[in-house]
Order: C-alpha cells, then sequence, then structure tokens
C-alpha cells in the first residue's frame, strides 16, 4: 500500500473514506460513572448520551496509547500519517509522536509523520482527505508534509454547544469566560486559535441566533473557499446539522460540503445538539 491514514476517534470518517482501505482509527475510550465506552464502531451514542445525562459526573477520556500508535505505525505503507486531536486540548498528538519513535527505532527508515490538527472532529477529517488527495496526486512524501501544514494553518473551526460544562469540567476552557453560558441563555460562539486552543468569538441570545452568527462570522473570515472542503459535524442533531449546511452554502462556494454525525469523543465535549463547522 501507498500511503495510511491513522485518524484518532475524535476524527469523523465518510463512508467512502472507510471503504477506501487507506484510513484506519485509533480509538479513544471514554468513561461516565462505571460506563465504558470505546470510541469505535461498537459506540453507541444513545446509550452514551443517556448515560451522560443521568451521571452526576463529568465524562472522562483516554488517549490511544502510544503502542496502539505504534502498531498502526508498523503497517505495511510506504507512507503512513497520523491526524490527532489539538494537542492543546488532548494527549492523541503525545501518544502518536511516541508511537512513531518506538516504530522507528525498530524500523528506522519507515517514513511516518504525526499531524497535530489544532482542531478537533471534523477538522481532522478534512486534514486526513487533504493528504489522501495529495497522496494520489502524487506529491512526494516532504512536500505533502508541507503542504498539509500550509493547510492546517488556514484552517478554523468553529462551534456553539448547548452546554460548555464538559469542556468547562475538564478544563479545556483556559482562555474562555464559561460563566456567561449560565446566564440568560447566552450560547456562546466559539472558534480555534492558531495554537489549537478555544476561544470565544462572540455570543448570542438563545441556539438559533447563535447558529447564525456563527455562519455569519465563519462566512466573513474564510476567504476564497472555491476550491476547499466544507465540513460541518453535529450530535444527535441533524435537521441543525443540516440548517447550517444550508446557510453556509448560501453564503459560500465550496469544492464540497460535508455533514457528519459525531463519534462519541465529538459526541463527550460537544454535547447532545451541539454543532461543528471547519473551513
Amino acid at each position: 500500500m501507498r500511503y495510511l491514514v491513522v485518524v484518532d476517534s475524535c476524527g469523523e470518517l465518510t463512508e467512502g473514506m472507510k471503504q477506501s482501505g487507506h484510513f484506519i482509527t485509533a480509538p479513544l475510550s471514554i468513561d461516565v460513572d462505571q460506563a465504558h465506552f470505546v470510541d469505535d464502531e461498537s459506540f453507541d451514542q444513545q446509550a452514551f448520551l443517556k448515560a451522560v445525562r443521568e451521571s452526576p459526573s463529568v465524562p472522562r477520556s483516554a488517549c490511544p496509547s502510544p503502542e496502539y500508535y505504534q502498531k498502526a505505525f508498523e503497517r505495511d505503507a510506504d507512507h503512513i500519517y497520523a491526524v490527532t486531536l489539538s494537542a492543546a486540548l488532548s494527549g492523541s498528538y503525545n501518544s502518536a509522536e511516541l508511537g512513531r519513535k518506538l516504530c522507528q527505532e525498530k524500523y528506522p527508515d519507515k517514513k511516518i509523520y504525526v499531524f497535530n490538527s489544532r482542531s478537533a472532529s471534523i477538522g481532522e477529517t478534512l486534514i486526513a482527505r487533504k493528504i489522501a488527495e495529495l497522496e494520489e496526486n502524487g506529491v512526494p512524501f516532504e512536500e505533502l508534509i508541507e503542504q498539509v501544514e500550509a493547510y492546517i494553518d488556514s484552517q478554523v473551526t468553529w462551534f456553539v454547544l448547548e452546554s460548555l460544562e464538559t469542556l468547562r469540567k475538564n478544563g479545556r476552557l483556559s482562555n474562555f469566560k464559561a460563566a456567561i453560558a449560565n446566564v440568560l441563555k447566552i450560547k456562546p460562539v466559539c472558534s480555534s486559535t492558531p495554537e489549537g486552543e478555544i476561544q470565544q468569538a462572540a455570543q448570542a441570545r438563545g441556539i438559533n441566533r447563535a447558529l447564525v452568527r456563527m455562519v455569519e462570522l465563519a462566512a466573513e473570515s474564510a476567504g476564497h473557499t472555491e476550491k476547499k472542503e466544507i465540513a460541518v459535524s453535529h450530535v444527535n442533531c441533524p435537521e441543525r446539522g443540516k440548517m447550517v449546511i444550508d446557510a453556509l452554502k448560501e453564503r459560500l462556494p465550496a469544492q464540497k460540503y460535508i455533514l457528519l454525525n459525531g463519534r462519541g469523543c465529538t459526541s463527550m465535549y460537544a454535547g447532545d445538539g451541539g454543532i461543528i463547522v471547519v473551513i
């Protein structure tokens, strides 16, 4: 095989990506009290969301182990890439980097590169798809890395959530005043920083107004999108996701629009009803 892309399970895979043979998932695991969920094909979103609703505790996740990444990197492929959650939000990147070093101690000539997405969810999806696009076009390994890193630099992640409690309690809002989310039904519009952290970009009263504001801000900052893919991830709210996709289509031309239901890690952090946009 010419190339393989390992995506940690916060990144959603389209059906086409699953069937191509070029993508595999490195699953995170999530604990809600005594319930244990593995973020792979066995993940039951409805059971997970029910467990979260009924629990007084915040869910906790664990990233894939270095040994898991090492075994994935030892697969038979000329070029192997990993795409992980933002290193500012998860240990997945560091785990993958350690897995790469362990693999290359045994196979020093193996070409492996780990991308810190500085994003999450469908941000990882788009990065993985960019890798595949460049590989299919025959771009050399080192040049591909430069182009994908530049693509990551250009990417912005936006999101509006019903609740910020999981992010807050897990310490993922260091640059953010979460308290306003609990006052007068104010919903923050959040975006990624260039370093892959979370910042507040705006706020609105009520989820629908916040989604409208998110679309406005995303469109204003997007630049030229004619040759880009734009993706939306939702957690258990396909109608809301389609509404956001349709609103973006009215404002931004794109090579392709993608709408996916969030996997386990996305469901944990974004929560029931959350929407994520990546351009």
